[in-house]
C-alpha cells in the first residue's frame, strides 16, 4: 500500500483556506470603512484639504467603489491601464450605497475564483505592452486591501481636519475607545 502525497493537498487546501481568509476580510474591513462612510458631514462632500487633493466626496466615492473596480480589473487575465474617474459623491447614502454593492461584486467574484483563480498570472498592460504581472491573489492584496487602507486613513485625517468624530478601524481613535 502505498502513503498518498499529502504535498498537494495540503498545498490546495491552504489556497483555499487563503481564499477565506480574504472574504472574511473583505466583509470585515467593509464594516469599518462603513462606519467612516456613515460619518460623512453631506455639507462639506465638496472639500478639499489641499488644491491637489481629492474631495472628500471624491474620496468617499473611490473608498467605496474600490472593491468593485479592482475586482473588474482582475477579472480578464490581461487588463489595459484603466482610466479611474473621480465623481464626487452627492450624498452620505450614495457612498454607503456603492460600498454595499461593491462589496458583494467582489466577494461574489473572489468566490468564483477561489483555489485555481487566485493562482491565475494577472498582467497588467499599456498599449499592448506588459508593465505587470502577477498572481490575481497578489493583485487583490495589494489593490482592494492595502489600497483601501491607504485612502482610508486619508478619510480619517479629512474628517479630523473637518473636527468630525473619528471611529476606530485598527484601535481607538482620540474621540472613540472599542476596548474601554
Amino acid at each position: 500500500m502505498t502513503m498518498p502525497d499529502t504535498r498537494e493537498a495540503t498545498t490546495a487546501a491552504t489556497v483555499r483556506q487563503q481564499t477565506d481568509l480574504l472574504l472574511a476580510e473583505l466583509h470585515a474591513e467593509a464594516e469599518k470603512t462603513r462606519r467612516l462612510l456613515e460619518r460623512l458631514p453631506e455639507d462639506r462632500l465638496s472639500w478639499k484639504p489641499h488644491a491637489r487633493s481629492m474631495s472628500l466626496g471624491q474620496l468617499a466615492l473611490h473608498i467605496a467603489g474600490l472593491p468593485l473596480g479592482i475586482a473588474m480589473l482582475a477579472e480578464p487575465l490581461t487588463t489595459e491601464v484603466p482610466d479611474v474617474p473621480l465623481t464626487e459623491a452627492q450624498s452620505r447614502q450614495e457612498a454607503i450605497a456603492l460600498l454595499e454593492r461593491s462589496v458583494q461584486y467582489a466577494a461574489d467574484r473572489l468566490s468564483a475564483w477561489r483555489d485555481e483563480g487566485l493562482r491565475e498570472t494577472w498582467t497588467l498592460t499599456a498599449g499592448g505592452a506588459p508593465l505587470m504581472q502577477m498572481p490575481r491573489g497578489e493583485l487583490l492584496r495589494a489593490l482592494m486591501f492595502n489600497h483601501v487602507y491607504h485612502h482610508r486613513g486619508q478619510l480619517t485625517v479629512y474628517l479630523r481636519l473637518l473636527d468630525v468624530a473619528v471611529p476606530p478601524t485598527f484601535g481607538p481613535t482620540a474621540d472613540e475607545n472599542p476596548f474601554g
